[in-house]
């Protein structure tokens, strides 16, 4: 036997394998990629179809939220700009009614000042009148008297005293606007 292995041994190549180990390497080859093909490949395609998928609608989710924030940006800038629009008219309508509340204020004081001013002019003219009338009379009374005591008569006709008594105040008046 020993000759028969050795024999065996030095017929054979060491670089070229034999012909049984190619013919049991390829068909068990052939299963392998058989059942790659068949089982693991098409797994491993929906697996990563599957991530593929999941990271594209993660995309395009991103991009709809992106959108969507932006578009709900705009709609806050324009309200806020809105905002600021209506509570600066707000702000000038508050002051245009403050200057118009004190407008009517004054006019009503000035009103109110003339009214008071006219009616206290008007009791002062009365009372003039009134005191005019009230000294004339005794004025009156009192020249008569004293004319009386100096004529040495009795001045007691009433139309001559009265005519006299005009008479004696228009004078005095005339000398006193000179």
């Amino acid at each position: 036997m020993y000759s028969l292995a050795a024999e065996g041994a030095t017929e054979h190549n060491p670089i070229l394998p034999l012909w049984q180990e190619i013919v049991v390497g390829s068909v068990a080859f052939a299963i392998l990629c058989f059942v790659l093909m068949k089982f693991v490949f098409p797994r491993m395609e929906q697996t990563f179809q599957a991530r593929v998928d999941a990271i594209e609608g993660g995309i395009k989710r991103a991009e709809v939220a992106q959108a969507e924030a932006n578009q709900l940006l705009e709609q806050y800038r324009a309200q806020l700009a809105e905002a600021r629009t209506d509570a600066a008219k707000i702000r000038d309508d508050a002051r245009a009614d403050a200057e118009g509340i004190r407008q009517d204020v004054l006019a009503k004081a000035r009103e109110e000042s003339d009214r008071i001013i006219a009616l206290g002019k008007e009791q002062l003219a009365a009372e003039r009148q009134t005191i005019v009338r009230e000294l004339r009379a005794e004025v009156g009374t009192l020249a008569v008297d004293l004319a009386s005591k100096i004529v040495g008569e009795s001045l007691a006709d009433e139309a001559r005293q009265k005519g006299t008594v005009e008479r004696f105040l228009t004078g005095l008046e005339s000398a006193g606007a000179r």
